[in-house]
């Protein structure tokens, strides 16, 4: 196939795959008589995925017109693209979740969030990395390298949601609880 040829073959897959989704895209936006919209992009992203392998070979050709597609939507959305001012701020507590800077810090607060988010949520990841490693079926390597790569998905999720969470005392105990119930199953188990 010459390079013309696959230049062309790609115009018309991006071609068909943009009109698929714009089709597709209508559907979404409409309130009422989206069935003819909807088969018409189903229809048009098939008949774009299924006639190059015809063209440009069965393995290659559908590979090339899957990528397209994506690229070929992509821009569709892109292209509703709109900016928007942001909103004015509200005023006090009005907002369902208050950023930590609007919430009352005293220094002990601070502090505890502190090794909450550090040491504590460290100590708590660790247990449950520990906890797996000994609890977990299957074969002691494999256990110990996802109780290793639990403990910092773990100790991250616990720093989040301990900076996150406006009620200190109930993070607290969590954390806490978490790393003591961690570490007994552990011991009481073993590593065998």
């Amino acid at each position: 196939m010459s390079d013309a040829a696959l230049l062309a073959a790609i115009v018309v897959i991006l071609g068909g795959s943009a009109a698929g989704a714009w089709m597709l895209r209508q559907a979404w936006s409409l309130k009422a008589g989206k069935a003819p919209w909807r088969w018409g992009g189903f229809a048009l992203l098939a008949v774009s995925v299924t006639w190059p392998a015809w063209l440009l070979g069965q393995a290659r050709g559908p590979f090339i017109a899957l990528s397209l597609l994506s690229v070929a939507a992509l821009g569709v959305v892109a292209s509703g693209y709109t900016r928007r001012e942001a909103k004015t701020r509200r005023a006090g507590r009005e907002s369902l979740a208050p950023e930590p800077a609007e919430r009352p810090s005293t220094t002990w607060r601070g502090v505890l969030r502190w090794l909450l988010a550090g040491p504590i949520g460290m100590i708590a990841a660790m247990a449950i990395g520990i906890c797996y490693a000994v609890w977990a079926p299957g074969a002691a390597q494999t256990r110990l390298v996802i109780g290793g790569l639990l403990v910092p998905v773990v100790w991250g999720s616990a720093m989040a949601w301990t900076l996150a969470d406006s009620r200190i005392m109930r993070a607290t105990a969590v954390l806490v609880g978490t790393a003591i119930l961690g570490f007994s199953a552990s011991i009481l188990r073993g590593f065998a």
